[in-house]
């Protein structure tokens, strides 16, 4: 079996990933609160844990890994939202939670096995707060139940920071009620206006932290193999769960591996609305960006390293997936490995993924298959990376297609060509065929210049050039300039 080896936050060391059960092998990861469209910054985990889902599904098979990712939708935002928009909370948070499962699904994301509502669990949470206050760990005051810090010795072992540090570093709630200014809400009350549940504290609603720590009980038990999320949720979040959960279930392991992927920056600044260089998910997609470009530009970077989204990388990525989608063909139905069944991806590339989701190192073995023509290890890779191999096919080619019209207005406009005026397909096709002769020319008399003037003239007009021993494919690029196209003067 593939030996996954895994960076754990808990030890600060990359582990060999040994499941409780080979035949249960469960992971946790921190879902969204649903009151707003997803941002960019919010779907890098989604595709760091999708990709490690699609792993331990090829390692262990996918009968035996169970996924959970949970919906927050009870929450203060989402409240004030509902009074901003005079909506109901209810349909707001319907509304969002499609919109995310939307917007995920069209970067590449399989839906996790199981996507628990925290208010679906409410009276689990009740249950698991009147645990802890029986066992000494949590106490009541003035209508909230509040968990004790200093009732947990090893609190703050995840992040390695001391209570005073947290104190320092945290937006730490002052309120009379709380004995230690570290004690934070599990249950708290409230209003007629505000959604409400009837415990043994009174009418309200609980804190945020207890959610996780009762749906993850719940559903995959005291104990289980991987929790992940942004190290932004390291704390207080990760290590609010840790201390709830293994004082209500004295003795269990919680979460045995613990992975965070590092935050996004755009442009190499951090995403802000005061910067304007804010955006979520669906802007990117209705800007005609593809789901694929955006996973891709993602995989490039490690999950632990700070990640950039930049235009250079965008261009790069919807360059690589162009390539690919001209490798594979233009029209689908006509190429047999469509209805292909390839076994498994080549051991290399599983070896990359196995070695702490090296991402890019998978994406630069892709590039090594494509370049060698190798369709069969091209397409097992690309399917395990996330990507469907015919969608690539069919969206590349009308990419291409619909760049190409956006920047002429037409394919098929009439462009000058000499003395006569042709399409712009023939345009393309009579230059190749003249690049193609004068490098036939060339390899007889080893003068290169005149291949290399009209190439050079090629690329700074935006086409992409393609020469191989059948032949030159010329294709407009991102970058296409019809003007400097026909101002071509040929050698």
């Amino acid at each position: 079996m593939v030996e996954i080896k895994l960076t754990n936050t808990a030890t600060r060391k990359k582990e060999v990933f040994t499941p409780l059960d080979p035949n249960n092998v469960r992971m946790y990861v921190c879902g969204p609160t649903v009151y707003d469209r997803a941002h960019l910054g919010n779907a890098r985990p989604v595709v760091v844990f999708d990709v490690l889902y699609r792993l331990l599904r090829h390692v262990y098979g996918a009968e035996h890994v169970t996924y959970a990712r949970n919906f927050t939708d009870v929450d203060d935002k989402i409240i004030d939202r509902a009074a901003r928009d005079g909506r109901e909370i209810s349909e707001i948070t319907t509304e969002t939670t499609q919109w995310y499962l939307d917007d995920m699904a069209a970067i590449g994301a399989l839906e996790p096995d199981l996507m628990p509502r925290a208010t679906a669990h409410i009276g689990d949470m009740v249950a698991m707060i009147s645990d802890l206050i029986e066992r000494g760990h949590a106490y009541e005051a003035e209508g909230h139940v509040l968990f004790s810090v200093s009732s947990y010795a090893d609190y703050g072992a995840l992040s390695g920071r001391s209570v005073d540090d947290m104190i320092a570093g945290a937006r730490v709630e002052v309120a009379p009620y709380k004995r230690d200014p570290m004690d934070f809400v599990l249950w708290k009350p409230s209003s007629e206006d505000q959604p409400g549940w009837d415990s043994p504290w009174g009418r309200g609603r609980p804190g945020w932290h207890i959610e996780c720590s009762a749906m993850s009980y719940e559903l995959l038990g005291e104990s289980f193999d991987i929790h992940g999320g942004g190290n932004d949720l390291m704390f207080p979040h990760h290590e609010n769960e840790i201390a709830q959960s293994k004082c209500a279930h004295a003795g269990a392991g919680f979460a045995r591996y613990w992975l965070h992927n590092e935050m996004l920056q755009v442009e190499g600044k951090k995403m802000s609305k005061s910067l304007g260089n804010f955006f979520t998910v669906r802007d990117l997609l209705d800007q005609g960006v593809p789901g694929e470009v955006i996973r891709m530009v993602f995989l490039g970077t490690h999950y632990r390293k700070p990640m950039d989204w930049t235009e250079k990388k965008r261009e790069e990525a919807e360059a690589t997936l162009r390539k690919i989608s001209l490798f594979l063909g233009s029209d689908p139905l006509t190429k047999p490995w469509i209805n292909r069944q390839v076994a498994k991806p080549p051991e290399e590339f599983i070896e990359a993924l196995a070695n702490d989701l090296n991402t890019s190192l998978a994406l630069t073995l892709l590039g090594k298959y494509l370049k060698d023509g190798r369709e069969g290890p091209l397409l097992a890779s690309l399917r395990l990376l996330g990507f469907v191999p015919e969608l690539i096919v069919e969206k590349f080619a009308s990419f291409q297609y619909s760049t190409r019209q956006n920047e002429l207005g037409s394919s098929q406009r009439l462009v000058s060509f000499g003395e006569d005026a042709i399409g712009l397909d023939d345009l393309l096709t009579a230059l190749g065929s003249r690049l193609n002769t004068l490098r036939a020319n060339a390899m007889e008399t080893k003068d290169f210049s005149a291949v290399d003037l009209l190439k050079s003239a090629l690329v700074a007009a935006g086409v992409e050039v393609k020469m191989s021993k059948d032949g030159v494919d010329l294709t407009p690029g991102k970058g296409f300039d019809l003007a400097k196209l026909e101002a071509i003067d040929l050698p």
